[in-house]
């Protein structure tokens, strides 16, 4: 729907069906197009072109051709006033005309030699979503240098090479392996985190008791899993674990728990499977089947799903009288 330009209430009328005149339109300085202008100067599409050239030009005048793409679609955006906001934000314009410029390739590298930031981020899936960068696997770059941060910070050398050798050579490359050239998942980035938090938190207890993994026995281990200072138990016994197969430590017993859920991600046509059994498979509980749907279908927490509740009519949110229940809902939306 147009918006109401003048007229009268009985007879309104829109923007395009006004008379142009000194009050209202003006022709824009640059182009000579009538718009709606708010303030005097060019129109603001004349202005966002204007400043696109200013920063992604070199200094020929001309604009890559792996960034043209990009030019392209700011210029063309809907609303032009937003994409000027973004471009006079932090440091977006600074970055984009040192790309433009060949100050800086135009690479992942180079962007990751910037502060870590939203503002970067967002400036660097705007170039892949314009083709001006390939696109990446940003969550197993982030946990790659998660990794390197986290070895390098370590107290000791041998610590470290350990922590190396079980984050390189098990943790990463087990995560490559599940995920066969996918995207890994924010959740599997989670999980490597703790498991290798899990391994410096147990070095660093060791290294307060003077001990190492060689050193270890199985009663210091024992006291370590009965003391206040054990954190993340169950992803520490999986380093344990892994230090035995390593034969870095010997004569400790760490019993593993059984793990029966996937292996990888999901794709879309097993989720959607899952999700049609779980909509008519009624030899499956209810609360089940719900749970697993708001789980496929909303990505909510079983921690978050667990704490939903049904309305009671004594616990005093619904007031003195039992809910009524909408008109139309199905047996099973009611279930």
């Amino acid at each position: 729907m147009r918006g109401i330009h003048s007229g009268t209430a009985d007879a309104p009328v829109c923007g395009p069906c006004t008379t142009p005149d000194a009050e209202l339109w003006r022709p824009c300085p640059t182009c000579g197009q009538a718009e709606r202008l708010h303030a005097p100067g060019p129109y603001p599409r004349c202005t966002l072109k204007q400043r696109l050239r200013e920063i992604l030009a070199d200094d020929t005048g001309a604009i890559l051709p792996k960034l043209q793409p990009l030019h392209d679609a700011l210029a063309g955006t809907e609303r032009a006033s937003t994409a000027m906001r973004w471009l006079s934000k932090g440091i977006v314009s600074t970055v984009l005309s040192d790309l433009g410029s060949g100050r800086r390739p135009l690479t992942h590298e180079a962007l990751d030699e910037l502060p870590e930031g939203k503002v970067v981020e967002h400036i660097r899936s705007v170039l892949v979503a314009t083709g001006a960068l390939p696109k990446r696997d940003e969550q197993m770059i982030r946990l790659e240098r998660h990794v390197k941060d986290l070895v390098t910070s370590h107290a000791t050398a041998e610590g470290r090479k350990i922590l190396h050798r079980y984050a390189t050579w098990h943790l990463l490359r087990r995560l490559r392996r599940r995920s066969r050239g996918k995207e890994i998942t924010h959740y599997q980035l989670q999980v490597a985190r703790q498991h290798l938090r899990a391994a410096v938190y147990l070095l660093n207890w060791l290294e307060s008791q003077n001990l190492t993994l060689a050193t270890c026995r199985q009663a210091d281990l024992e006291r370590w899993m009965t003391s206040d200072d054990v954190r993340l138990r169950q992803e520490a016994g999986h380093f344990v674990r892994w230090a035995l197969s390593q034969k870095i430590t010997r004569d400790l017993s760490f019993p593993a728990e059984r793990w029966t859920g996937p292996s990888q991600p999901m794709d879309d046509e097993a989720r959607w499977a899952t999700a049609r059994r779980l909509l008519h498979d009624d030899t499956l509980k209810p609360e089940d089947r719900l749970a697993g749907l708001l789980l496929l279908l909303y990505a909510q927490w079983p921690a978050a799903i667990s704490a939903h509740r049904r309305p009671h009519p004594g616990d005093g949110r619904s007031g003195p009288h039992p809910p009524r229940r909408r008109p139309g809902r199905t047996s099973r939306t009611r279930r």
